[in-house]
């Protein structure tokens, strides 16, 4: 079901419900369309019309244009002015978010489709190939193609101390 533009699904879904500390550039996911269709799957779906929002939970996969989140609750915030469109996923419980060989793991994410922003926070560990990096809070800019994690997080979330930590591989040369 497609929830970024106004669907068939949804609307008939409507009407019968009526950077703190270190920081350091990330892996980044490039040519991303942050206007794309999102298509979900979830075990349940809560319509919660006049709080402007759509409770996803269960197992929940979002996918928009080879983008994947998965996580255990979404909500999806959206404006209806004239139609529904959604503007922010708020994930939390074993957030999941892939693209390509990059995969980024943490407590809970928030992605501002209006800004093209995917926030990760909590335990944050983001894996492309062989590159490594783990720290608090990652924050994806969908348009610039650019990523920055630092150390800070959410309270009582565990991160290497407040710093980012990692390892890059590096091609073999010949002498």
């Amino acid at each position: 079901m497609t929830i970024r533009s106004l669907s068939f699904g949804l609307c008939a879904a409507i009407a019968g419900m009526s950077m703190l500390s270190t920081a350091s550039t990330a892996q980044s996911i490039r040519n991303h369309d942050s206007n794309a269709p999102v298509d979900f799957s979830a075990a349940s779906m809560e319509l919660q019309d006049r709080a402007d929002r759509v409770v996803l939970s269960g197992g929940v996969t979002a996918i928009q244009a080879g983008l994947t989140l998965k996580a255990n609750r979404v909500t999806a915030a959206y404006s209806s002015n004239g139609g529904v469109d959604v503007n922010r996923l708020d994930a939390t419980g074993g957030v999941m978010v892939t693209k390509d060989d990059l995969r980024a793991t943490s407590n809970s994410a928030i992605y501002d489709l209006d800004s093209s922003l995917i926030t990760l926070i909590g335990n944050v560990n983001l894996v492309q190939g062989s590159n490594r990096l783990t720290g608090g809070r990652l924050v994806i800019d969908l348009n610039s193609g650019r990523s920055t994690i630092n150390g800070g997080g959410a309270p009582g979330t565990t991160n290497g101390g407040g710093r980012v930590t990692g390892s890059f591989s590096v091609s073999q040369r010949k002498n």
